[in-house]
């Protein structure tokens, strides 16, 4: 970490902020809702932001940050932005093409940080969920050593500083790591992570390859009744973390950000909220909470309430 504690060096030798904005949102918020609130995040000190191909708001939060540029807030190379190259772009003549496009839309020379999205591979198309006719998805197969090759020609090219992925486990990691003639080694892996899924067993591996894990969902998996069952416990609310923030007189979600960054993770805190946009940068701003978070976190996860805590 960089003296001011607020940056991670990648094995590349570029730097990635701790925190991160993370601009996703259901289907139902106006993609133009992504234009203030990333605006206002860059305003409230955000410098991280997260974003990809299929979130679909990219035009959006590129006009933010120009906006924020051309007013004098920042200057680009203050900017650290991600983006995400999706599941129908993943064979070998479709990623650089795919990054153009979200270039385009974005408005930008390049990004920071270029990552596979997921290691799944679906057909190429207009339509970001492919399906057949009994509405089951149309997968590809790609071998995603070849796709990798694609993303460091991009680096090569100056389209993206660094290059990694999202959604592997370690062994498909170990694929492109042991993959003859490799150029770069991925630069992290952006995964789902927080007090109920912790991820420790590959934030070891990540951590023994020099490669940094990145965290989403730290403040609790999004609640989308296609993907989480809603009587499962809200990670808010639980009442361990509770405890821990009242203790240090926090809120539950600082201390599920400052957990993520006391153990070595980059830590993406999503929010269309801005009081909670400003309340999420104080994890930064004000060293939130001590250094003894952690141990305590990790001395009481046992009791957190969800049967899937792993808090080890």
């Amino acid at each position: 970490m960089d003296p001011k504690g607020q940056r991670v060096k990648l094995n590349d030798g570029h730097f990635i902020p701790v925190l991160g904005f993370g601009t996703f949102a259901p289907r139902e918020v106006p993609k133009s809702e992504a234009v203030e609130v990333t605006k206002f995040a860059i305003e409230a000190g955000f410098r991280h932001i997260d974003s990809a191909y299929t979130y679909q708001n990219e035009e959006q939060v590129g006009q933010a940050i120009r906006s924020k540029i051309a007013d004098g807030t920042v200057k680009r190379e203050d900017i650290f932005y991600t983006s995400k190259v999706w599941s129908t772009f993943l064979r070998p003549d479709l990623v650089r093409p795919a990054l153009e496009k979200s270039l385009k839309d974005l408005q930008l020379d390049y990004v920071d940080l270029y990552i596979i999205h997921q290691p799944v591979a679906l057909m190429p198309g207009e339509t970001l969920f492919p399906t057949d006719e009994n509405g089951k998805p149309m997968f590809d197969s790609v071998d995603l050593c070849r796709t990798w090759e694609a993303l460091e020609k991009c680096k090569d090219a100056g389209l993206t500083k660094s290059i990694g992925v999202s959604n592997f486990n370690h062994k498909q990691l170990e694929k492109i790591l042991n993959k003859p003639g490799l150029k770069y080694k991925p630069v992290c892996n952006q995964v789902e992570c927080h007090p109920y899924l912790n991820q420790s067993k590959l934030l070891e591996f990540c951590k023994s390859h020099d490669i940094v894990l990145v965290a989403y969902g730290a403040l609790g998996a999004q609640r989308t009744l296609q993907w989480v069952n809603p009587n499962y416990p809200i990670l808010l609310e639980d009442p361990v973390l509770c405890a821990i923030a009242k203790k240090h007189k926090q809120t539950p979600a600082l201390i599920a950000l400052r957990y993520q960054i006391q153990r070595g993770v980059v830590v993406l805190a999503k929010s269309y909220n801005k009081k909670r946009i400003r309340e999420n940068i104080q994890v930064m701003i004000s060293g939130a909470v001590g250094r003894g978070l952690l141990s305590s976190i990790l001395h009481k996860g046992h009791s957190l309430s969800s049967s899937q805590t792993i808090l080890e």
